[in-house]
């Protein structure tokens, strides 16, 4: 965006008005999954990377993007500058490590990355598989039938995106084992070759530290955690803590609940579990931003998803605005 300095300036005042520091201080944190090489039809909710890049330089230039560690003391503290934001990516794509970090890294700026170690090197999150299953599809339909879903029309993109969300939305809440049951035998009927490259490696997870970006827990298989036992949460929660932690050499202390809409996808027993093992903070996906009287181990997020810049900065400031 190559505005003039009056337009810095009014872009820089109302940013301070609406997304003070200090006593009143207040915390966006934004939400990222993938950023893609090119615009994706499929995946038309995540950005691609020179969007990203579009979005990092506004960052910079506008606010003060911190390390999510600091910025959650900064709050506590009442010090946090004003217009503070941070970077969070969920998952652990391999794009993170490809696209993101460079750029990240190009603009000076931090982000914290909550990776699921059960699909590290190699491995494929159960919705990507539904996805590049029906981007495979070779035919105008898909026939479920046996698997319970019937005979789906994929003949156009909107058909394909329509068919992959009704069954990530139907498979999403069953038991872990009934969708690795449900989304291999989806992939089997169509009978393509999925990629196994989606995700980082544990190598590309050290690095990202190493660059001085900061990991986070994110479980191991990325379960919900409402329908989980409490033995099953504590040993996902813990087990992937213990597996980032012997990668990267230290010590991981904050958390993102998977799927995380509190109440939905965890509750109260599981921010229990989180704070009991000695989490500095946890992240949710409930929509706001952190006040010093937000819970620390339930801080909300939200996703950008204005393309154009100014409406960009304009819904990062409305948001602060709004919930505080």
């Amino acid at each position: 965006m190559n505005e003039s300095a009056p337009i810095r300036a009014l872009a820089t005042a109302v940013g301070t008005l609406f997304a003070p520091g200090g006593m009143r201080g207040c915390l966006s944190t934004l939400i990222y999954h993938r950023v893609l090489t090119k615009p994706d039809e499929l995946n038309p909710n995540e950005v691609d990377a020179d969007t990203f890049e579009q979005q990092m330089r506004l960052l910079a230039e506008h606010c003060h993007v911190l390390p999510l560690d600091e910025a959650i003391e900064r709050l506590y503290t009442r010090s946090l500058p004003a217009r503070a934001v941070c970077v969070t990516f969920d998952d652990g794509y391999a794009d993170n490590a490809t696209i993101a970090s460079p750029i990240l890294r190009r603009y000076g700026l931090s982000a914290t990355f909550f990776v699921s170690t059960g699909y590290l090197d190699g491995g494929r999150m159960w919705n990507d598989t539904v996805i590049e299953a029906i981007r495979r599809a070779p035919d105008d339909v898909l026939d479920l039938t046996a698997e319970g879903f019937g005979v789906l029309p994929i003949g156009s993109i909107n058909q394909r995106i329509h068919a992959f969300q009704c069954l990530i939305d139907n498979i999403k809440y069953r038991s872990a084992e009934e969708r690795i049951e449900i989304t291999e035998a989806i992939a089997a009927r169509v009978g393509a070759v999925l990629p196994d490259n989606l995700m980082m490696s544990s190598d590309q997870v050290r690095d990202l530290h190493a660059a001085g970006m900061t990991i986070g827990a994110h479980t191991v298989n990325h379960p919900i955690l409402a329908r989980s036992s409490n033995h099953v949460a504590r040993e996902e929660i813990a087990n992937s803590r213990s597996r980032l932690q012997e990668i990267i050499g230290k010590s991981v202390e904050l958390f993102a609940y998977p799927n995380g809409k509190p109440g939905c996808d965890y509750l109260s027993e599981h921010v229990d579990i989180v704070r009991e093992f000695g989490f500095k903070a946890a992240v949710s996906t409930a929509w706001g931003v952190a006040t010093a009287t937000t819970d620390r181990w339930q801080l909300p997020r939200f996703t950008p998803w204005d393309r154009h810049p100014l409406r960009f900065l304009a819904r990062l400031y409305w948001n602060c605005h709004r919930h505080v």
